[in-house]
């Protein structure tokens, strides 16, 4: 889902890099992103950054 392009919407409806520029500039500041996903529950997204 960090891959440039990637995207579950339907054509023209969305660019795909979102979470790949978000990813990209996260781990320049040395930081994390996980993601957490259970079915018919959501997803959680977690970012830590050092201080």
């Amino acid at each position: 889902i960090f891959d440039p392009f990637f995207t579950t919407k339907e054509v023209g409806k969305g660019t795909g890099l979102g979470l790949s520029i978000s990813y990209d500039i996260i781990n320049k500041f040395n930081g994390e992103m996980k993601v957490f996903s259970e079915i018919n529950k959501g997803t959680k997204f977690t970012i830590k950054l050092p201080l």
